[in-house]
């Protein structure tokens, strides 16, 4: 498997590439400046990571009060993504209005294309990783 500086460096290039495309396509399409799309997009970034630190630990400490140590379901698996993904978009939609004074309608559409954006952009960006940095074969013992 990946080592430790494997996955850092795939964390923070996958980062910086993001914010590159980000802050460049970002600034054509709302005509803001590429700082302000840029700094939009690393607050965001991290604004994710937070939402998912502590959405993930309020989850976990209500499915156990409420359900113990039972596996999860499908039904409840896809209820727990849809509920963070319902909170990312609703903090991002507020941080977008204020950042970039969009009015709602725009900061909604906005942080929808962020969403589509991390879903093709997580998907090529990993397989492209795999290509250019494959997993080690296994050392013969």
């Amino acid at each position: 498997m990946r080592t430790f500086w494997d996955r850092l460096r795939h964390t923070v290039l996958f980062e910086l590439v993001a914010l590159s495309i980000i802050a460049v396509f970002g600034s054509w399409v709302t005509g803001h400046s590429m700082q302000e799309i840029g700094l939009l997009g690393l607050g965001m970034s991290l604004l994710a990571m937070g939402w998912n630190f502590v959405y993930n630990w309020l989850f976990d400490k209500w499915y156990v009060a409420n359900r113990g140590t039972k596996p999860r379901t499908v039904a409840m698996r896809v209820a727990h993504a849809l509920l963070f993904e319902g909170g990312l978009l609703g903090f991002g939609i507020v941080a977008i209005m204020w950042w970039l004074q969009m009015n709602f309608v725009q900061a909604l559409l906005l942080d929808i294309g962020f969403a589509v954006f991390f879903l093709i952009y997580a998907f090529v960006y990993n397989w492209v990783y795999d290509l250019v940095f494959p997993v080690p074969a296994p050392q013969a013992a």
